[in-house]
């Protein structure tokens, strides 16, 4: 679930990069960006090509995740069938999504990172409604919604985390992406629902 939310992301955020810089191109045969680890897009092989597969300028990146906590239902039991099953708690997480511009030039990198901006400015939540499938990429049916934020950071937050990924600055945002819903739909227990409560009195 995980990556068809990064997928379907950066496939909306280069739908809008190739209309704005390459307008008369296809959509799904030019890459502006593309999901990838971007601590290896800066490594190359002896004949200088890309590492990773990762042939796109704009390269989006989870480098972390959490846990939200506050929306948990502590009720472990369901309704279905007219049985009670008993699940865990559905797990709540946040991504936290870096996109960052790999580009010899830099002034083009700052335009892509600007477009990425903006991109985000006009369309901050990605649902199935406003985001339609495109090429057989759809958002899974048990996302309802991606909702961005831009994270800002300090000097020394940037400098830690580029340091944790192993790679040189590359100019870049990060945003958190709520909400993720992990959940197994096998049920651990299943029973009938209790009809009534019978008290046998005494004889």
């Amino acid at each position: 679930m995980i990556d068809n939310a990064l997928k379907v992301t950066a496939n909306e955020v280069n739908r809008y990069l190739v209309r704005k810089l390459d307008p008369d191109r296809d959509p799904s045969t030019t890459k502006r960006v593309a999901t990838g680890n971007v601590a290896k897009a800066q490594d190359a092989d002896a004949s200088g090509s890309r590492a990773d597969s990762i042939s796109s300028p704009g390269i989006l990146t989870l480098v972390n995740l959490e846990e939200e906590r506050n929306v948990r239902n502590p009720n472990n039991y369901v309704k279905l069938n007219d049985k009670i099953e008993y699940r865990n708690p559905k797990l709540f997480i946040n991504l936290y999504c870096l996109f960052s511009v790999n580009h010899s030039s830099y002034d083009t990198a700052l335009q892509y990172l600007s477009l990425i901006l903006q991109f985000f400015q006009y369309k901050n939540v990605i649902t199935p409604k406003n985001t339609p499938a495109d090429n057989g990429l759809a958002l899974d049916p048990k996302i309802e919604k991606l909702i961005f934020e831009m994270v800002s950071m300090n000097a020394e937050q940037v400098n830690h985390l580029w340091a944790t990924l192993g790679g040189k600055y590359l100019p870049s945002v990060l945003y958190k992406v709520r909400l993720i819903t992990i959940e197994e739909d096998i049920a651990e227990m299943q029973a009938e629902p209790v009809s009534g409560i019978y008290i046998n009195h005494p004889a």
